[in-house]
């Protein structure tokens, strides 16, 4: 069942309202009339009610269609408009239609079927027109809202590269004050090791045996300090990218026995079981050496540090074996090589494994009390080994052991900046 239609007849002649409503009543339409009969009436009954149809006659009193159309319109009323027209008023009546009417109707052609096709196709217009207005306002207001809020997103990206800029500034002047003050630091603390070490030789003997201890502490933690300025310097340049590799061939398992040798009075002073477990065929690499021991050193001294007496740490070496089914991925296989350090330390929680290569990190505050140091050493490792094209990782179980692997190209790629 049709909705009730609102429908308004603006005629001041009785006979052809009474035709006109009949003709809409047989046309099987469910609507509701309201009649008026001057211009006066129009307006006042068109700011009180909303209506899915107006029929006009197109010559009122004192007021032609026209110009009643015209005024209806200047009102921003949408309603379709029907113009009822007189025999041979045809040409008037386009007119009409163009300041805003939708259709005309002779008054001399009113049948029910007729009338009935064009108020229905009126009224669908309408409201396909309603709908598409409406359509088009809430996409106006949508992307209204859209630029609103690329201007937002606009001004919230200029913010953010200001702060980009700002915090890069700031870590470059962070850079430049942690390698100043560091060498500012290295000048006295090298007069420090330097003449404590002439203190101590046996060829002196100017210091009694409590003197000589007293002076033997001040050369440890002269040198530890020492240690701490380096890894500084080392964060400070890789930070400003000053750090550069310096490739050659070099042969890898002498490099990590060179290096364990180095290590190994760390190992034996805390009772500690320092080996090694190569499994290389070929030992050659072109890769940075130097930057290779650094890693294996601060690498070896943490597993030493953080592992108990009668503890074990060694150093697996193996190249990749390659998947024989893959053709493709062979020669690229073939030329990684991986590095695992292992102990039987204390062991990294599982929330903190995310953390452990950040700078400055500290895990936790009990363990950096009783294990001294920057916290810096594996943010340098990691920084290094992206650098050599190589990744780190790491695993670990609380109390039990810890494990870091690197994987590093056997040649390292002739693109990266060295």
């Amino acid at each position: 069942m049709e909705n009730t239609l609102e429908v308004l007849v603006v005629d001041d002649d009785e006979v052809d309202r009474m035709l006109l409503i009949r003709s809409l009543k047989a046309a099987g339409l469910n609507i509701h009339l309201t009649e008026v009969t001057n211009f006066d009436e129009v307006i006042v009954t068109l700011a009180e009610t909303k209506f899915d149809c107006i029929f006009i006659d197109d010559c009122l009193p004192g007021k032609d269609g026209l110009t009643l159309i015209k005024e209806i319109r200047g009102l921003n009323i949408t309603s379709p408009l029907i113009v009822l027209t007189g025999q041979g008023d045809e040409q008037i009546a386009v007119d009409i239609m163009k300041a805003g009417a939708y259709d005309y109707i002779p008054k001399s052609k009113i049948t029910p079927d007729r009338l009935g096709l064009v108020t229905r196709n009126a009224i669908k217009f309408y409201q396909a027109n309603t709908e598409a207005t409406l359509a088009n306002q809430r996409l106006q207001e949508s992307y209204d809202l859209l630029v609103k809020q690329n201007h937002q997103l606009e001004a919230q990206q200029r913010q953010i590269q200001l702060q980009n800029w700002q915090l890069k500034k700031a870590s470059q002047l962070k850079s430049q004050f942690l390698s100043m003050m560091s060498h500012e630091l290295k000048t006295p603390l090298n007069a420090i090791i330097g003449f404590s070490q002439m203190l101590l030789r046996p060829s002196k003997g100017i210091l009694n045996q409590q003197q000589s201890k007293m002076v033997e502490t001040i050369l440890r933690n002269g040198k530890q300090l020492l240690t701490m300025l380096n890894e500084i310097l080392d964060l400070s340049e890789i930070e400003a990218g000053n750090a550069k590799l310096k490739p050659d061939f070099f042969d890898l398992t002498q490099v990590i026995n060179n290096v364990v040798e180095e290590i190994y009075p760390q190992a034996i002073a805390k009772n500690i079981n320092l080996f090694t477990d190569i499994h290389l065929k070929n030992s050659k690499v072109f890769n940075d050496s130097r930057r290779l021991r650094q890693v294996l050193i601060h690498l070896l001294s943490n597993a030493i540090k953080f592992t108990d007496s009668g503890g074990k740490v060694w150093v697996e070496v193996s190249a990749i074996q390659p998947d024989i089914h893959s053709e493709i991925k062979l020669d690229r296989e073939m030329n990684k090589l991986i590095i695992s350090v292992h102990d039987t330390g204390i062991g990294i929680a599982l929330e903190d494994l995310e953390y452990i290569f950040e700078p400055f990190r500290q895990i936790d505050q009990t363990i950096t009390k009783k294990y001294p140091g920057t916290g810096v050493g594996l943010a340098i490792t990691d920084s290094i080994i992206k650098m050599m094209s190589g990744k780190i990782t790491v695993s670990s179980e609380i109390g039990q052991c810890t494990t870091f692997q690197i994987e590093i190209p056997r040649n390292i790629p002739l693109t990266v900046d060295c």
